[in-house]
């Protein structure tokens, strides 16, 4: 599906799945039908690229980040943007929690600026009027790089730049807890069907699968490369990573070099079971359908793809 110039940030599937959101480095959110690529429509008004999308649990709003310093709720039906949120710096993740009242957003640290976590009410009217959340978190020390809503709403996962992965209370804003389990950037953040675990995808070439309540450490997967992005399959025991190297290293090695598969690891043995070439350059983002039988991939090259799973790969049995 080609419907950026430039390349993608994220990509979203709504909670039926029969919709797929992307975003990418020039202003444009598009919607799509997910069973055949076709597009619905596009969300017009960012001026910036656009980091970030959510759409929440009922399909009836979304929201987009972006690098001209707002946070936008726009209708998903007509596409008519219902509120403005203005910031000092780049809106870098965003979130519904899952009763699709209360979102969060974070802000990058640049320009004089330190990084903020915003909790917004959306029954509220005058938070949004005024533009004041009820909840603003400092986080001073290192920029908040993904980040999504925990079991209940009850608290925020963010992976930072330094490879922490902190719990930030909805209520209080304080840190209920805290994992450093990777050496580098967190690149994106994805949770299970259920919330009960998520995948964090590193800078330092590897994924890990956590407990959302604990922070426990459960599973690693290795790669030679950058990971940009893991998904956990909801139906079966398998993670996608998708990575590359740096995106301005890329034109200076063959694609055969530059490894831009998607990749599928068992999540119990931590063993790679598959690839998937296509894409021209890094994967940015990959996620599963939320029937588990298909997943789609977004690439520096611009384009987002959608793969079926064979009939073999619902038989498959990994031999341990």
């Amino acid at each position: 599906m080609f419907g950026h110039e430039r390349s993608i940030t994220q990509i979203k599937y709504n909670r039926e799945g029969d919709l797929l959101f992307s975003v990418a480095k020039d202003t444009v959110t598009n919607v799509w039908y997910s069973v055949n690529g076709e597009r619905l429509g596009t969300y017009n008004g960012h001026t910036g690229a656009v980091w970030c999308v959510d759409c929440d649990w009922d399909t009836k709003n979304v929201l987009t980040g972006s690098a001209d310093n707002s946070c936008r709720l726009w209708d998903c039906e007509t596409g008519k943007q219902l509120a403005l949120l203005n910031t000092n710096s780049a809106v870098r993740t965003c979130g519904f929690d899952f009763s699709g009242n209360i979102i969060m957003f974070s802000t990058d640290k640049q320009m004089g600026y330190q990084c903020f976590l915003n909790f917004f009410d959306l029954r509220d009217p005058q938070q949004i009027g005024d533009n004041q959340p009820y909840l603003t978190v400092p986080c001073s020390d290192h920029k908040i790089t993904s980040a999504v809503w925990g079991p209940l709403g009850e608290f925020v996962i963010a992976g930072h730049e330094n490879g922490e992965i902190n719990q930030f209370s909805a209520k209080s804003g304080e840190i209920l807890k805290k994992a450093k389990e990777h050496t580098k950037q967190i690149n994106d953040i994805q949770t299970s069907v259920d919330l009960t675990m998520f995948i964090s995808a590193s800078k330092d070439n590897t994924a890990k699968l956590f407990d959302s309540t604990s922070l426990d450490h459960i599973k690693t997967f290795k790669t030679e490369r950058p990971v940009n992005s893991a998904a956990i399959s909801p139906i079966m025991d398998h993670v996608v990573m998708g990575g590359g190297q740096e995106a301005m290293e890329v034109t200076t090695t063959s694609t055969r070099i530059g490894k831009f598969e998607a990749r599928f690891f068992h999540a119990a043995y931590e063993e790679e079971f598959g690839r998937v070439k296509g894409h021209f350059g890094p994967i940015n983002c990959v996620a599963f359908h939320p029937d588990g039988k298909s997943y789609s991939s977004g690439g520096e090259d611009g384009y987002v793809r959608i793969h079926y799973f064979d009939p073999q790969y619902f038989d498959f049995e990994l031999e341990a």
